[in-house]
């Protein structure tokens, strides 16, 4: 199936949760509003719920507990909470995907988002911004199973969904990957522009024409997330790391090759 008919599916693109797309049109605000953003936030309890688990979690490394939007607002700040509002908006929105363990994709995206604000601390590049791309750079793969079920189920088998490989056995398999397909969801949701190319780009940040430093980001962060899942081994740290995208960037590899890299091991789920 092309992409074109995969995207034409109702199943393959859900419509944006009201709350979700008030937060994405919040990427173009210069001031926010944050206790009439917090009343919106609560008035949907499960997500609120969600939103509190994830502040309060280890990963985030907060001094004290929170106990409503407001504060998560305020201790998290805006970019967190918009990124993770987002996240447990599209979990909702595909809360059963045939073919993906939810709760281990979500760990990969966590794993990414914490790489790729790791590598852009000491740079001059937008580290919240780049949490939220590298979070949402694998929902392609929630479209494709969706739309897909039978076609991914028996790639599955071949090549495991968080393998390295992944995008091009998809783009062999299919003439497209998880990045096309997330590329559109982004479109369709409205995503900020530099969110969608990093999304687009990241599988081959070098290859395109006008190169995204974030794609690159999100490049490398998806290769440590997706080699923490596959054991941490630290051979397969050293030989497969992407020596091209890191010189890019002008990272260090032992930033990354390390088996040990901070807040790896306080990931939350969604």
């Amino acid at each position: 199936m092309r992409l074109d008919e995969l995207l034409r599916q109702p199943q393959s693109l859900p419509v944006v949760p009201e709350l979700a797309a008030k937060l994405i049109q919040t990427f173009e605000l210069d001031e926010v509003d944050f206790d009439a953003l917090a009343r919106d936030i609560e008035h949907d309890p499960v997500l609120t719920a969600r939103l509190l688990r994830q502040a309060n979690s280890s990963f985030f490394a907060l001094l004290r507990p929170v106990g409503t939007a407001r504060e998560a607002i305020t201790v998290l700040g805006l970019n967190k909470v918009r990124a993770l509002v987002i996240a447990a908006a599209l979990n909702a929105s595909f809360h059963a995907v045939s073919g993906i363990n939810l709760d281990k994709f979500w760990h990969f995206s966590f794993a990414a988002a914490t790489v790729a604000r790791l590598i852009c601390t000491p740079r001059r590049l937008d580290a919240n911004l780049a949490f939220t791309a590298a979070l949402l750079h694998g929902v392609g793969e929630l479209v494709l199973h969706m739309g897909l079920p039978e076609t991914m189920a028996s790639l599955n088998q071949r090549v495991g969904v968080f393998a390295l490989d992944r995008a091009a056995a998809e783009r062999l398999a299919l003439g497209y990957s998880y990045a096309e397909a997330g590329t559109a969801l982004a479109q369709h949701w409205r995503l900020p522009r530099l969110l969608v190319t990093a999304i687009e780009q990241h599988t081959e940040p070098l290859a395109a024409a006008e190169q995204e430093p974030l794609a690159a980001v999100v490049h490398l962060a998806s290769w440590r997330a997706r080699l923490l899942l596959a054991g941490n081994h630290p051979n397969e740290l050293i030989d497969h790391y992407p020596d091209d995208v890191g010189e890019a960037l002008g990272l260090d590899p032992d930033l990354l090759v390390a088996p040990n890299v901070a807040g790896l091991d306080q990931l939350p789920g969604v």
